[in-house]
């Protein structure tokens, strides 16, 4: 390859992955600012209480199926990648998570979008980790920090395009009423449907995007050829299991069993997680050291990456349900502030999103300029800090509620800039997309567990502030568990 094409090959990749994250900020932004009008709906056409509980129990529900989709997305899709190549597993993945998005517009019940949400996860958690390793590959070592800043950028631009899109659509309100589109068509369904859009970018890949010369050159020696697709079926097994523990919240209301099947859960699931790549270290002969090594951070990745993810799910991303519920008492109170705060949950999606963009960028540079690990621990000092005191210091929408906003998401997406800096630097060329796809998305199973805790500490009725500001507490454990894992500032990505 000559090497105007090699440049253009790297440009085509970068362009590629962006436009694949952005696109991913875009499904993991919808249901968020959907969940309060789309649940309510699907509870009312079940026959169900459309209240607050119901409603965010629902939500939870479905928020831990699409992060537990997540993790086992970021293992199949990881494992794709490594045996089949990064291009053509990341276009499956975007496949997987537009069709399925867009197939939430046509849910008839709340069941139905728990697992319209899980499917589409696969997708999403696979493309993640399969661009971060494209990316990183393709480019070598230039440019390592404003390559990861562009990577958690490029997913909030994502969540910022939901924002401009619900507004736009209610700024035509009128016409589509006037077309007489069904209500919940105008309010939800219609951005749902929209999620189906990604699936045109795969055209573009497959024309595009080169793949990585890293990559086929560990095929060439024959290092892909270890991968063993029986060792999915261990994958399906963890996903049952996950299946099973939402299935004892949903039905079980003793919380200590609740509980107790979580901690076995979780053991169980990362044992199933873990069994492809154990298979293709012992079938390639790596050597006893090597094996432990990348399993030790596997682990301790997914560890540093589920502390932001909690606090990401479990607390900032709420924001936009608690903006529309503070909208929904106002209403109460004076039904005349109905059509100014319908758009109160979209204003803070969208401030919550440029302040993540600015942080994304924030988080890779830190990193970059001061070190992996110092930069974690400031990254989790003032995200406590600034989550706790959105939560804590507003009472009603206005001003300083998006002031606040901006500030949270900025410092807490500080971590996506951070992480796909950090995690293609703990491993190998031929286990890199496995291993970190294990290492993120895993930690989103930590997530999960998180959020099914949600509602309990809502109470009854819901309070977003007193549950939110409580789990913005789990930063407390980033600052120990930092310590755990190596430093790599200045060093090479392994081969």
């Amino acid at each position: 390859m000559n090497q105007a094409a090699n440049e253009r090959g790297k440009w085509m990749a970068l362009i590629a992955a962006l436009l694949g994250w952005l696109f991913d900020g875009f499904e993991m932004g919808l249901f968020p600012l959907v969940a309060r009008p789309a649940l309510a709906d699907l509870l009312r056409q079940s026959g169900q209480t459309a209240d607050d509980p119901a409603i965010s129990f629902w939500m939870s529900i479905a928020t831990s199926a699409f992060l537990i989709g997540a993790a086992a997305g970021g293992v199949v899709f990881g494992w794709l990648g490594d045996r089949i190549g990064r291009v053509r597993a990341m276009t499956l993945s975007i496949l997987t998570y537009a069709l399925f998005s867009g197939m939430g517009g046509f849910a008839a019940a709340p069941w139905h979008m728990v697992v319209i949400r899980f499917v589409a996860a696969l997708g999403m958690g696979g493309e993640w980790s399969l661009g971060v390793a494209l990316v990183m590959e393709v480019w070598g070592g230039r440019s390592r920090a404003l390559l990861a800043g562009l990577i958690g950028a490029a997913a909030n631009f994502g969540y910022m395009l939901v924002a401009v899109l619900s507004l736009g659509l209610g700024s035509v309100r009128a016409s589509l009423t006037a077309m007489e589109l069904p209500p919940q068509w105008i309010e939800w369904r219609l951005l749902m449907v929209c999620g189906a859009l990604p699936a045109l970018l795969t055209f573009f890949i497959r024309l595009a995007v080169p793949e990585s010369d890293r990559w086929e050159k560990e095929k060439e020696r024959g290092a892909t050829s270890s991968w063993a697709g029986r060792d999915l079926l261990a994958v399906l097994g963890g996903v049952v299991i996950c299946a099973l523990l939402l299935g004892v919240w949903l039905s079980a209301e003793n919380y200590p069993l609740r509980l107790a099947a979580t901690f076995v859960a979780l053991v169980l699931v990362a044992g199933c997680f873990l069994v492809p790549i154990l298979g293709y270290l012992r079938r390639a002969n790596e050597p006893a050291q090597v094996r432990r090594d990348i399993v030790r951070r596997m682990l301790l990745g997914a560890l540093i990456s589920g502390i932001p993810l909690l606090a990401t799910w479990g607390a900032v991303l709420w924001a936009p349900s608690w903006a529309h519920q503070l909208g929904e008492k106002a209403v109460k109170i004076d039904p005349t502030l109905a059509d100014s705060t319908r758009h109160w949950k979209d204003y803070t999606l969208l401030t919550s999103s440029i302040g993540a963009i600015v942080g994304s960028f924030g988080g890779a540079l830190l990193a970059g300029w001061i070190g992996r690990r110092i930069a974690y621990i400031v990254l989790c000092l003032t995200s406590l800090a600034a989550v706790y005191a959105f939560y804590t210091q507003n009472t009603t929408f206005d001003l300083s509620f998006l002031v606040m906003v901006f500030l949270a998401g900025a410092t807490s997406a500080a971590f996506y800039g951070w992480l796909p800096l950090y995690l293609p630097e703990l491993f190998p060329t031929r286990v890199r997309a496995t291993g970190q796809g294990f290492a993120f998305n895993f930690g989103r199973i930590l997530a999960a567990v998180g959020v099914l805790q949600v509602p309990t500490l809502m109470g009854d009725p819901p309070n977003y502030a007193t549950a939110c500001s409580q789990l913005a507490f789990i930063y407390v454990a980033g600052l120990a568990a930092i310590w755990l894992v190596p430093e790599t500032m200045g060093q090479p990505l392994p081969d």
